[in-house]
């Protein structure tokens, strides 16, 4: 079985984005941006990612999918949301966070998370850091963002962080950026990223894909 089987494998059974199963239909326009920005910080808490990403789908069909549209929706109106996602344990907080954090985006950058892009100029580091800004998403949520969102923004590809090379670590595929890269030249980034946190945070994903190769 080569690393290229194994690669192929995985990608069959786990290519599928988190932005893609939220329902998510991420184009570089300000909406669909926040609302990956709020399954980020979803899926940054301690809770299955089935989960946030269920809450997820609560608030959007709330009509909690712009930044004006969650600021002024009421904190009740939130928590109720992400209960009704499942996603109990920390929905007072989160609720709060995400009232505060579209607050700021409106406030800071007119609601348009393009303009951190415009002003990281291609400093992932900087666009890193000003993700970090908005409540909630901490080193952790940012990493999600930037792993979902270069499909849509280029210059951040390839974005695979230490959660992803577990992946690949488990798979046997090569344990660095570049190697990947070079594996799945062609290949979609951010599935390939999804893919590799799947295996990360799944304990019976490497098998199937093993077995699947």
């Amino acid at each position: 079985m080569s690393a290229r089987d194994t690669l192929d494998a995985l990608l069959e059974l786990q290519g599928t984005t988190y932005a893609d199963e939220a329902g998510i239909r991420l184009r570089d326009t300000p909406q669909p941006l926040y609302q990956l920005l709020v399954l980020s910080d979803l899926l940054s808490a301690r809770i299955r990612a089935s989960v946030a990403v269920a809450a997820a789908r609560a608030l959007y069909a709330h009509g909690m999918r712009t930044p004006r549209r969650m600021a002024d929706a009421t904190w009740q109106q939130r928590v109720d949301a992400l209960g009704e996602g499942g996603y109990r344990r920390y929905d007072e907080r989160t609720a709060t966070q995400l009232g505060d954090g579209a607050v700021l985006l409106l406030t800071a950058h007119g609601g348009d998370l393009r303009r951190l892009r415009r002003d990281a100029d291609g400093d992932i580091g900087a666009l890193r850091t000003m993700l970090r800004r908005f409540p909630g998403v901490g080193p952790t949520g940012a990493d999600i963002f930037l792993r979902e969102v270069q499909t849509v923004w280029p210059e951040t590809a390839p974005y695979l962080d230490a959660k992803a090379l577990q992946g690949a670590q488990r798979l046997g595929l090569p344990s660095s950026s570049a190697g990947l890269t070079r594996l799945a030249k062609g290949r979609d980034p951010a599935v390939l990223a999804a893919a590799l946190v799947r295996t990360a945070l799944g304990k019976d994903v490497a098998a199937s894909v093993r077995s699947a190769a």
